[in-house]
């Protein structure tokens, strides 16, 4: 879709429709949800086990062939959890999986498809057990690439980036950027330059709001019930 023709009380109220279902039935599933959320088809985000947590601020997008899933299978000698900080992007297709805890800290952000483990859910003989595992810790600011993978026992340091396809087995150091299959570093972040984070984003978050109100609203003003009725119905070329 080139462009979305939704009048723009169709699309308030599809995002009200959307913060109405998350507070009904994700929240409840969460140890704690912080305020400001945005949960982008949120029936498509799937919970298991707990505690899980996320703070203030987090947007989660997911889709119907992307689902985003949070997991805590803990055995009776562990207590997994997982811990997402304040200003968290998650996107379509992420999936974390704690067996003994995974934290995530502020103004972190996921790309789609990336895998987050502190497990390797099978040991190499015995293969009836989770396996070993150790926890997981993404410092914040951390940028985790599209299909990354962030094995156990692993440390993301601040404001470091892991490239997209990465596979994750040993710490990365802050401020670099690591890339390929295992992750080495590749990059040092230069340390005269100001990294800005979600947090800054989110900084004034009432100001936010209003500003992403009027630019739904400057966007969407021309758009009609009959044409937006017209387009889901025999969709044009180009449209």
């Amino acid at each position: 879709m080139r462009k979305d023709h939704r009048p723009f009380v169709v699309k308030k109220a599809w995002v009200k429709f959307e913060k109405t279902y998350t507070r009904h039935f994700l929240k409840p599933q969460l140890e704690q949800l912080g305020n400001g959320y945005r949960f982008m088809r949120p029936w498509h985000v799937k919970l298991f086990g707990g505690p899980i947590s996320i703070g203030e601020y987090a947007t989660v997008v997911a889709a119907p062939d992307s689902h985003v899933r949070l997991s805590v299978w803990s055995d009776l000698d562990a207590h997994g959890g997982i811990s997402i900080g304040r200003y968290a992007l998650i996107c379509p297709g992420v999936r974390i999986s704690s067996a003994r805890r995974i934290s995530i800290a502020d103004s972190c952000m996921i790309a789609n498809g990336a895998y987050i483990t502190d497990s390797d859910w099978h040991g190499i003989y015995d293969r009836v057990g989770t396996g070993e595992a150790a926890p997981v810790t993404l410092e914040k600011n951390t940028w985790i690439g599209d299909s990354a993978i962030i094995c156990k026992g692993v440390t993301v340091g601040e404001n470091s980036i892991v490239g997209a396809g990465s596979v994750v087995v040993d710490t990365i150091p802050a401020n670099t950027v690591a890339a390929g299959n295992p992750a080495r570093v590749v990059k040092q972040l230069d340390p005269e330059k100001t990294v800005v984070s979600r947090r800054h984003f989110f900084k004034d978050a009432d100001t936010l709001s209003r500003r992403f109100t009027q630019w739904d609203r400057a966007m969407l003003e021309n758009n009609t019930f009959r044409e937006w009725l017209r387009h889901l119905l025999i969709p044009r070329k180009g449209e």
